[in-house]
């Protein structure tokens, strides 16, 4: 039988970030009496405004710091009475990376090695008979860049990063599963693909084509546009962690995806069709217009996939938006909130 984990105070890192202010603001919604504590360094893609609905909530807390700060990372896990650390924190930028690994190394490895031993520190050293989580958000592209000849990657399948991020990340995920297996620590640790939604940082890809279409600005396509990747709204990620910290195995590892991949083609041609039916009568319309075909600057990983049957089958995930319906809200949310872009 099942045994389910109650968190009572979560620590999580990155909070003020796309995906984990998303979660923080899920968790608030979700969970009013458990207490949230977000430790967010606001770097490049962390913004406080993000959280800052939540300033005055007796059950929430922010604190600017680094998660290579370990002094801290351990006075928070004790002052707070942490039982629950979400690790959102990191530099996702796969690109800039190519170009400089340093800082997302130190971030992506150094950073989860710090939060790992302040853990080990206060649960296991302090307080051996603790309750307690860490929770680790990773991504698909561990796995590499997939054959045609293989549909998706299996939490099984080896890993073959093909960027610095994603070696970065592999990294961190060895790691963590160390300090199960070594000392106990009760981890878990989630494969999501792309996310999309409210917050998301306007350089990636989908806030990036939104809020260009709407200034009647071109759209680069790398490339034919044929680079395939599977696109989660972010809700459907979070709901995912929530049933992985609650009820997933400890020290089990489980892919979240929308088993929906898309081309890049695909996606803004979508993008353009919603903006074409919201603005009709703009002379942006088609919004096709501005898609403009670019040489890539390096050669582009072309398939990502990832399979969602065990997250599926053992802690009964699914989803509860369609590609359509996540990509209409996400629109929206921009069009509701131009001071964000």
């Amino acid at each position: 039988m099942m045994t389910l984990y109650h968190p009572n105070n979560l620590l999580v890192t990155g909070g003020a970030g796309f995906i984990g202010s998303n979660f923080v603001h899920y968790w608030r919604h979700q969970y009013p009496d458990t207490r949230v504590v977000v430790l967010d360094a606001l770097t490049e893609t962390g913004c406080y405004e993000n959280v800052l609905v939540l300033e005055g909530d007796n059950h929430f807390r922010f604190v600017e710091g680094d998660i290579l700060d370990q002094t801290l990372v351990e006075q928070l896990l004790r002052d707070e009475k942490i039982d629950t650390l979400v690790h959102f924190a990191a530099q996702s930028q796969a690109d800039d990376s190519i170009y400089g690994a340093d800082a997302i190394l130190k971030t992506n490895v150094e950073g989860t090695h710090s939060l790992l031993k302040a853990a080990k520190k206060v649960w296991l050293d302090e307080n051996p008979d603790s309750r307690h989580r860490f929770h680790h958000v990773s991504t698909d592209e561990v796995y590499g860049a997939l054959p045609a000849t293989e549909l998706a990657a299996t939490e099984i399948t080896p890993y073959s990063p093909d960027s610095p991020y994603a070696a970065s990340k592999a990294a961190a995920d060895h790691m963590v599963r160390a300090y199960h297996h070594a000392y106990g620590l009760q981890t878990t640790i989630s494969h999501s693909s792309n996310n999309y939604g409210p917050y998301q940082y306007t350089e990636k890809l989908i806030p990036l084509v939104i809020t260009q279409l709407l200034q009647g600005q071109c759209v680069p396509i790398y490339g034919d546009g044929q680079q395939m990747s599977d696109w989660l709204y972010v809700n459907d990620h979070n709901r995912a962690v929530d049933l992985i910290i609650r009820s997933g195995q400890v020290g089990e590892s489980y892919n979240i995806t929308a088993n929906n991949a898309q081309t890049d083609l695909n996606l803004v041609q979508g993008l353009c069709a919603l903006l074409d039916a919201r603005f009709s009568h703009s002379t942006h319309v088609p919004h096709s217009q501005y898609i403009t075909y670019v040489t890539d600057r390096r050669e582009r990983c072309r398939h990502f996939a990832s399979d969602n049957s065990k997250i599926c089958r053992e802690l009964g995930y699914s989803l509860t938006e369609t590609f359509q319906s996540g990509l209409a809200k996400t629109v929206d949310w921009y069009l509701d909130q131009p001071s964000f872009w």
